[in-house]
């Protein structure tokens, strides 16, 4: 697989997921608080009283990455790979911190889900730093 193919590939999971959040806090945010991320399981609820404007501002600012993110999947420069990349960390990593030190919030049962959920998107990150901070080969010629 090529390098570039695999960055829009795992930028391409970071949009989706981007998505998926954006979207949902965006234009239901009752029900993403109640029901996030769905399937019976309430991640979103079980950590304090439901506040709307917060989870919109949750939903647009998961959109904000998404255009950045596609952009960078579009465009594939380095330097907007970079950035799409570093901001999915910055927005991530602290949000993987908080969630760590309060795992009581949800149950026994969803804490290594939520872990590895939160996980994810920045091994992807990381993945595409790692991708994107190589030069391409010289052609042989």
């Amino acid at each position: 697989m090529s390098r570039p193919l695999a960055i829009r590939l795992a930028l391409g999971y970071l949009a989706i997921s981007g998505l998926f959040v954006g979207v949902w806090a965006s234009i239901a945010p009752h029900s993403f608080f109640s029901d996030f991320p769905g399937l019976g399981h309430m991640w979103a609820a079980s950590d304090g009283r439901y506040n709307e404007h917060l989870v919109r501002d949750v939903g647009d600012l998961n959109l904000a990455l998404v255009v950045v993110t596609i952009a960078a999947a579009v465009w594939c420069s380095r330097a907007l790979v970079i950035a799409a990349a570093a901001a999915w960390i910055v927005y991530s990593v602290p949000h993987l911190a908080y969630h760590a030190l309060n795992l009581d919030a949800v149950s026994s049962g969803d804490q290594a889900a939520e872990i590895v959920a939160l996980v994810i998107p920045i091994v992807v990150a990381g993945v595409i730093l790692g991708l994107s901070g190589r030069s391409e080969p010289a052609a042989s010629g």
